[in-house]
């Protein structure tokens, strides 16, 4: 990458208003944080997600054909690495993700993320096995999230969900609520860890504050993407400060 910008291509849903803003702002502590790392740069790419369902339009949103496009726009401007900032791994089954990073990369010859495989990641550095879930979503939605950890033999001990499908809708939900359904996980015996799982949640700026409340990490899948990004580009993070527990064990 030589002495030029670090280059992060982003893929969004296109009703998402949180992530942009999020990523940028965690980019500019990175930035400060990392005086002697090049600077680290975000662009983005969207495509077409306005529900979060398990209906068939809701389902078909993620197909990977418009995904792959969005992907190989940002292959235009020479990105170092490829995430999806996105959750709907939860749901369609974390192969799902594994499927998208390798087609990414057989199509663009650009090494890809996701946000959950990046989360899931964090959960085996740590060692969590019983997690605590906050989401955005509608019951069967979040009943298969559950059941997507369960697999992996991550449990999910304690959970809080909205039943919003208007995926716009999601970034209307200011942290007073959030704060109420973290507590309410955290409360919940043997949790470990928990992650706010949806990328268009205005969470993680709030992540350092449940944190130093509780003194249980808090994952948040808009930071998991850019942590496991700049991981794979070998960005030292251990100077990172701000933005949770999730920079200690990199």
């Amino acid at each position: 990458m030589s002495g030029r910008a670090i280059r992060l291509g982003i893929l969004v849903p296109s009703s998402n208003t949180a992530l942009e803003p999020l990523t940028t702002s965690l980019l500019t502590s990175i930035n400060a944080s990392l005086p002697n790392t090049p600077n680290i740069t975000a662009h983005f790419s969207r495509f077409p997600v306005t529900t979060i369902s398990l209906s068939i339009t809701g389902l078909a949103q993620f197909d990977l054909a418009p995904i792959l496009f969005a992907a190989s726009l940002l292959a235009h401007a020479n990105v170092d690495i490829i995430g999806w900032s996105g959750t709907a791994a939860g749901w369609l089954g974390f192969e799902k993700d594994v499927e998208l990073c390798a087609r990414i990369e057989e199509e663009t010859g650009i090494k890809a993320t996701t946000s959950v495989l990046a989360l899931n990641k964090v959960l085996g550095l740590w060692g969590v096995e019983r997690l605590g879930l906050v989401t955005p979503y509608v019951d069967d939605v979040q009943a298969k999230i559950v059941q997507n950890y369960g697999k992996i033999g991550v449990r999910i001990v304690g959970e809080e969900h909205l039943r919003v499908e208007k995926n716009s809708a999601i970034a209307d939900i200011g942290e007073g609520v959030l704060d109420g359904m973290v507590r309410e996980v955290i409360g919940v015996g043997g949790v470990q860890a928990v992650t706010t799982f949806c990328t268009n949640l205005i969470a993680a700026q709030r992540v350092r504050f449940w944190e130093e409340k509780y003194d249980v990490p808090v994952f948040d899948t808009v930071t998991t993407v850019v942590w496991d990004m700049l991981r794979e580009l070998g960005v030292d993070m251990s100077g990172v400060e701000g933005w949770g527990m999730i920079f200690k064990k990199v």
